[in-house]
């Protein structure tokens, strides 16, 4: 089976590709190609006319799409390339997969929830998206549900990894520069390595590609166990790192409000998500964060060595 990874020079396509690789031939397609990669293939994804002709060459069995803008701020005054990425690829994809039989693998966001609610989101929950990116996600979503493929949608939250640019790793560039950081206290989610939501992935596919179970075909929310703020994630970071040894000194880390910390994009107070019907049918279990934590900073400590 010919697999294709798009996005695949990306935080998660990264963490992807190990795990699936077993499956089939997996091809990957990203604008940017790491050196070395010659198993991906420059593609911009957000050219309908070459991601077509991608489909076309490859005929490939399971589509993953691990690509995303996920710029939340710059998406506000770059609606156009936001929903580009994250509604028109999707529907391309989806659409492509109904046609063909294939399987479509796509991941969404807790940011399609307004944050108010006073305990985990579920998949059934009403969205109404506070930002341009989570009405871009939401928009791909629909597209995904509306396609009549067989698909895995899997919303999670603020990932992490020891690559790209995520939070976890603008922390440590921070700590080196500064003694003193203000981070907001008051919006809560569940931070996750992408190396966890990989891992779920292929466990759910293994369900899925054996039976072809279109009854399986579905949304679902995956994230590690632990709900923090992003001070409190921030305070995690830099414990853990100074537990391995990763960092010597440690920022003092104030907690702020929203409104002290003004951004382009306006963010849900609360976005936690509830992933009780992912550990039901699949049996996946949810990482805490803590040790996923430490495990990311490990590899990340070992390959600056």
């Amino acid at each position: 089976m010919n697999i294709l990874l798009a996005g695949a020079s990306g935080q998660l396509g990264r963490e992807l590709r190990p795990l699936i690789e077993p499956l089939g031939r997996v091809v990957g397609a990203d604008r940017d190609v790491l050196t070395g990669d010659s198993n991906t293939l420059e593609q911009d994804l957000a050219d309908r006319a070459g991601v077509s002709s991608l489909l076309l060459d490859l005929q490939p069995g399971l589509i993953i799409n691990a690509a995303a803008y996920t710029a939340v701020d710059a998406a506000e005054d770059d609606r156009d390339t936001a929903f580009l990425l994250n509604a028109e690829l999707p529907e391309q994809l989806a659409s492509w997969a109904a046609r063909h039989g294939a399987w479509f693998v796509h991941y969404s966001t807790d940011y399609v929830f307004p944050g108010h609610a006073t305990r985990p989101y579920l998949e059934g929950d009403s969205v109404a998206p506070l930002n341009v990116y989570g009405e871009s996600k939401q928009a791909g979503e629909a597209a995904v549900l509306e396609s009549g493929c067989r698909y895995l949608l899997l919303r999670t939250s603020w990932v992490y990894s020891g690559h790209g640019s995520n939070f976890a790793l603008s922390m440590l560039r921070l700590a080196a520069e500064r003694e003193t950081l203000s981070i907001v206290d008051d919006q809560h989610g569940c931070p996750t390595w992408a190396r966890n939501l990989a891992r779920v992935s292929r466990d759910m596919l293994d369900r899925v590609l054996p039976q072809s179970s279109d009854d399986l075909s579905g949304l679902y929310h995956y994230c590690d166990r632990d709900a923090v703020s992003w001070c409190e994630f921030a305070r995690t970071i830099f414990d853990a790192a100074r537990s391995i040894g990763l960092l010597e000194n440690v920022p003092t880390v104030k907690s702020i409000t929203s409104d002290e910390y003004p951004q382009k994009a306006k963010r849900p107070a609360y976005s936690v998500l509830d992933a009780g019907l992912a550990r039901r049918i699949f049996g996946i279990e949810q990482s805490g964060l803590r040790e996923s934590l430490v495990a990311c900073l490990e590899e990340l400590k070992r390959a600056r060595r």
